[in-house]
This record gives structure tokens, sequence and C-alpha cells, in this order.
């Protein structure tokens, strides 16, 4: 059984456009195509798309995401590669969610000086431009 391009899409919860890029970068393997060209997926193709979703989702860099499928295609490896790059990603995930809380606070003493008068008075505005 084979899959066209839009059931794949569907099954992996992807858009058409998001196969097409990572069969250009390397990700996805180029697809068969059938005698009208049209590409012509293994069904197997959803779960590698799944992957790197999920991956993607976690926030891993595509540089990352390749080295993770590289060590998912060779099971018989040792997955120290696959656990350094999930502590750098949970470093990563840990200093945004620093500069996020300091954003946090940034905005909250913006709004707690907020006032009710002209624009020109706004201590929000003032606080922006200086």
């Amino acid at each position: 059984m084979t899959l066209s391009i839009g059931q794949v899409a569907k099954a992996a919860e992807v858009k058409i456009p998001t196969i097409r890029f990572y069969e250009e970068i390397g990700l996805l393997p180029a697809p068969r195509r059938a005698a009208n060209d049209r590409r012509i997926y293994e069904p197997a193709i959803v779960e590698r798309l799944a992957f790197v979703r999920h991956a993607r989702q976690l926030g891993f860099p595509l540089e990352a995401v390749r080295a993770l499928l590289d060590l998912s295609d060779h099971p018989d490896r040792s997955c120290g590669d696959a656990n350094r790059l999930a502590a750098e990603q949970l470093q990563a995930v840990e200093a945004k969610i620093a500069r996020l809380e300091g954003l946090r606070t940034e905005l909250a003493r913006l709004v707690a000086t907020g006032c009710e008068g002209p624009a020109a008075d706004c201590r929000v505005i003032e606080a922006l431009a200086g």
C-alpha cells in the first residue's frame, strides 16, 4: 500500500510544504514517483515524520533532528549522542524560560505603573522610550 502526499500529511499531522521541505533538506528520503510523476510514499514515512514533528515540538534544531534520525536509523549505536542532544536542548529551554521570566517581570512592572490620563503622560510609553 502506498500513500499520496496528502494522505501522509494528514496522517502525520503536518502540512504538505513541510514534507517537501524535509525532503529537500534530506530529513526525509526522496519519494518514489508514480507514472504520472506524483510522489508516492510507503506507510513508514508517517512514523518518520511523526518523529521529526515531535522533535521539532520539543525545540530541537534541524541539525539535532538529523543526528537523532541517524541514531534511530542505526539502533545498534550508543545512545550517548541522543542523551547529549537532549541535555543541550534542555539547557536551551531553561535559558529561554529564564528570559521569558525576565520579560514577565518587566511587563508586570509596566502594567502596575500604568496610568489613566493622556498618552503624553503614559508611564508605559515613557518606560518603553527610556
